[in-house]
């Protein structure tokens, strides 16, 4: 498949050969359960869009399973499911970032740019993913470090739903489990460096697949 380079008619045919499968319907439930997790959360029902974000990453937990258990993998699964994250990432960086914007707090609403890293990484991903497929490849493949980011991620955010100042719905019944504002800012900062670790981390197989395209291409004129 290296030496070969496909049309993106042929390419997109291939996508999505074999689709109809449960874990890419878990996946695009997911990708539905995005707006639904963001307008609850603004419209200040937190405890709702907490178990609106619980549902999609179970979901997220199972879909991969379920795939390989069940002879489910597909070459659209491989695309759908980064996606569904990379959304899911979108939504919970926005609404954070809205919120922190909003806050009292100076230093929150100082620190609200930072959720706009998150966002700023995914769209050259998605980018590149385009770039990759108009080129007759495939997008890469999540690396351990992008799954690690990835649920470091929801982690953090997730501990600032639910205990960060201002934004927590656990913390807003409860005053005294508010998470200090030195610590939650630590932890985003923690989950940013992993980010872009894992961003760096698909470079390679990424650029080396727009190489052998190219070769390909002129091996063919």
């Amino acid at each position: 498949m290296d030496n070969e380079v496909m049309s993106l008619k042929d390419n997109l045919k291939g996508i999505f050969d074999g689709c109809l499968t449960i874990p890419n319907l878990m996946s695009v439930i997911r990708i539905l359960l995005i707006p639904v997790f963001a307008v609850l959360y603004l419209k200040g029902y937190i405890w709702w869009s907490v178990g609106v974000l619980a549902i999609s990453g179970i979901s997220d937990l199972l879909d991969g399973k379920i795939a390989r258990r069940f002879n489910q993998v597909s070459a659209l699964g491989k695309m759908l499911d980064p996606v569904a994250d990379k959304l899911t990432v979108f939504a919970l960086a926005i609404v954070l970032f809205l919120q922190f914007k909003s806050a009292e707090s100076s230093t929150m609403q100082a620190f609200a740019w930072v959720f706009l890293l998150f966002i700023a990484k995914d769209i050259i991903m998605i980018l590149g993913a385009a770039l990759l497929i108009a080129l007759g490849s495939r997008p890469v493949a999540a690396e351990i470090y992008g799954k690690a980011a990835t649920c470091v991620f929801y982690v953090v955010m997730i501990v600032i739903i639910g205990f960060g100042p201002e934004v927590g719905a656990i913390s807003r019944s409860y005053p005294n489990l508010t998470l200090p504002e030195p610590v939650m800012f630590v932890l985003v900062v923690i989950a940013v460096i992993l980010t872009f670790v894992a961003f760096i981390s698909y470079l390679p197989s990424s650029v080396k697949q727009i190489i052998n395209n190219a070769k390909a291409k002129k091996e063919e004129k």
